[in-house]
């Protein structure tokens, strides 16, 4: 189907979906969010998470959600970063409250967050995002995140249209405010909607596991979470051969990584030997400074207080206070992995 002939299909109206419904529309195919996710350079999800979500299969064990108030802060002022995007540009910004999917590729869908629409007609997306003050600098000089990209292109592509803005808000002024404008790339969208149909057909219909691609903490995030829990009655699992070369490399790692931990203990023993001189100077002060040679030098010597309740405290709360006990105090499970070479008989 040649680009610029195409209309995107309607697959449900949203505004009177439930949030639960939405999701499950959501699980019948990819999302914009879902293409960073499938690249692998989403900072919260594997793409095998992501595959396991489509197909329905729940954790043995849930994580915190450590982001929830950012995914709900970014929903709340999705409207104000609209409209202080239609005041900087002068656009007309508007929203459709529809899911659409592309008419040749149907797992391609697309819940935009706003359209945009120049004063010659023309038809855009709009894409809304906050972030943090700590954030801003990934939209200095023209920049933008790269993940946000992933998501409008998937956008154009459903909805073949040729250009999108992303719009980011991180303060509560005007200055602390950017947007971006993005054209429409066909190589680009091309490259797009292959990684999309391989994880859609190849994973998620065929029902095989992505590979992880991810930073190592969050596919072991992942599998503590999806592997079941430890089983000891279980007998010794033999492993294939080919874990030979992961083996050996951990191994040697570990001892490598055991010398630097011995010089930075050793460097840290050092440090400790110098410092005693100045802590014995400070006594009760909490700060000071030295001047010499041209040089001026501030110690800060501070008190940190910290919250403990020691083991048998806990012990006896469990007994004498079990209501409370259960109330507040959680159990984990988390297990060691540990490698060591055997000797051949």
């Amino acid at each position: 189907m040649p680009r610029g002939t195409y209309k995107p299909e309607v697959v449900v109206e949203t505004d009177k979906l439930t949030e639960e419904e939405w999701l499950e529309y959501r699980r019948g195919g990819i999302g914009g969010s879902d293409v960073s996710i499938i690249y692998g350079v989403s900072h919260f999800r594997t793409c095998r998470e992501l595959y396991y979500d489509k197909l329905k299969i729940k954790p043995y064990r849930e994580e915190e959600d450590t982001t929830w108030l950012q995914k709900k802060m970014g929903h709340v002022l999705e409207e104000l970063v609209a409209e202080v995007f239609a005041k900087r540009t002068g656009l007309k910004v508007y929203e459709v409250k529809k899911m659409f999917c592309h008419p040749l590729y149907p797992f391609m869908r697309a819940d935009v967050d706003r359209f945009v629409e120049t004063k010659d007609g023309k038809k855009g997306v709009l894409e809304c995002k906050t972030t943090n003050w700590q954030n801003r600098d990934a939209w200095a000089d023209e920049k933008y995140p790269y993940q946000y990209e992933l998501q409008v292109r998937h956008y154009l592509a459903v909805m073949n249209l040729d250009f999108a803005y992303i719009a980011c808000l991180w303060g509560n002024n005007e200055n602390d405010f950017a947007y971006r404008y993005i054209e429409r790339d066909n190589e680009f969208e091309d490259e797009i909607i292959e990684m999309e149909r391989s994880f859609w057909e190849e994973n998620v219909q065929k029902k095989i596991e992505p590979p992880f691609v991810e930073r190592p903490d969050m596919a072991l995030k992942c599998l503590k979470m999806y592997l079941e829990g430890a089983d000891t009655s279980l007998s010794r699992k033999s492993m294939p051969a080919g874990l030979q070369s992961n083996l050996e490399q951990y191994l040697a790692l570990r001892e490598a990584k055991s010398k630097a931990e011995k010089e930075v203990k050793r460097l840290e023993d050092e440090m400790k030997r110098l410092s005693i001189p100045v802590i014995e100077e400070m006594g009760a002060c909490c700060e000071s400074e030295l001047a010499a040679a041209g040089k001026k030098y501030y110690i800060s010597y501070k008190p940190r207080k910290a919250v403990r309740i020691k083991k048998e405290n806990l012990e006896k709360l469990a007994v004498h206070h079990k209501a409370i006990y259960d109330e507040y105090v959680s159990e984990s499970e988390s297990r060691t992995l540990s490698i060591k070479e055997m000797r051949v008989s």
